[in-house]
């Protein structure tokens, strides 16, 4: 009878068909009901994924944002806490921005926000163009579709059930942890949506810490093409980086990872994007206490991994370089392979603006 349950609520998660792709239309027209707003991904034809942790559930929204030309775009927003404040009528300290990402349709920055702190805090989306105007994306009458997420954690760790999200040929990758035994998850869940993924449970070997781990989550992912085929680099805290070929991640299977790098412990990784600079690859992280690594991926498909312990707050594997002219980065996302828009923290407030890539 349990298992006849578990099957039962597997499937009766919310569908979301697109009817170009001939299924039937069940996108909804409404106020999807966000208890949260987290991670944030686009599909194109600026479809926007917005992760509801506090729900463990994905929303899929049509911003209906298609037109623009992100290579002029140039956004500078000095004090943008402040001015997100301002639009909602709170104050800088009563909001947190929790993700950041760039509409490849249009080049506009979209920021997921909680107005408030704690149980209480309210989801926004907050719009900024190409000229840095700011606007709230309204949430009371867009076409929204979404997925719930199966076994997802306790309220003690609900937040972490979806911790970074990723847009990969026509699947959605969700990184975050599960109530099962082997909690770390990734689940590549089919768009358009038919069903929630149980996930995939990943092992990793962490190299600051001498073990093997299946509980520490992803903090934030990117996908990386190697002979043509996409693979996952999800970076942990304390840093490890480790590479998960896509067409691995199958609902219930258990697979262990390649640590790639470890890139120094007492750090938490915040975003990361890939980019080609001068014909040669590389990911830039934003990090918590390391500062904004430029990280080579030469000699990536070659990897074997790290299984030996690395101690003493050394690093290994890919080699990087920390870009000191960029300090405080928390957020950022690709424009292109020329530009990247950033959040970072400075003493006079936040700021949103587009940088070169280094």
């Amino acid at each position: 009878m349990l298992q006849i349950a578990s099957v039962l609520a597997f499937v009766a998660v919310s569908f979301c068909l697109d009817p170009a792709e001939g299924e039937a239309d069940v996108w909804k027209r409404g106020a999807p009901e966000l208890r949260s707003a987290g991670a944030l991904a686009f599909a194109p034809g600026g479809v926007l994924f917005v992760a509801d942790p506090t729900a463990a559930a994905i929303v899929a929204i049509r911003t209906g944002d298609t037109q623009g030309d992100p290579a002029r775009v140039q956004i500078a927003v000095d004090g943008i806490d402040q001015a997100i404040a301002d639009l909602l009528g709170t104050t800088a300290s009563g909001i947190l921005i929790n993700d950041l990402a760039v509409n490849p349709a249009s080049g506009k920055a979209y920021l997921s926000v909680s107005r408030g702190r704690g149980d209480d805090a309210l989801p926004v989306l907050i719009r900024v163009g190409g000229d840095g105007e700011l606007t709230e994306f309204a949430l009371s009458d867009v076409e929204y579709c979404h997925v719930a997420l199966p076994n997802a954690p306790d309220e003690g760790r609900r937040t972490e059930s979806i911790t970074d999200l990723a847009f990969v040929g026509d699947q959605v990758i969700v990184a975050g942890l599960s109530n099962e035994e082997f909690s770390s998850k990734l689940r590549s869940i089919a768009y358009p949506f038919e069903a929630g993924d149980p996930g995939t449970s990943v092992e990793i070997y962490h190299g600051a810490h001498g073990a093997y781990e299946t509980r520490a989550p992803v903090r934030t992912l990117a996908a990386y093409e190697i002979d043509g085929k996409p693979n996952i680099l999800a970076a942990y805290t304390c840093t490890p980086l480790v590479m998960f070929p896509l067409e691995e991640l199958e609902p219930g299977k258990k697979i262990r990872g390649t640590t790639v790098a470890e890139l120094g412990n007492r750090n938490r990784p915040l975003d990361m994007v890939v980019y080609t600079k001068e014909g040669r690859e590389y990911l830039l992280i934003a990090n918590s206490s390391r500062g904004l690594m430029k990280v080579t991926t030469a000699g990536l498909a070659e990897a074997e991994g790290i299984t030996e312990p690395v101690n003493g707050g050394k690093t290994a594997g890919l080699g990087y370089e920390t870009i000191d002219y960029l300090e405080g980065v928390v957020q950022l996302d690709k424009l292109d392979d020329d530009f990247v828009v950033v959040l970072m923290e400075t003493d006079g407030g936040q700021v949103l603006t587009t940088v070169e890539t280094p």
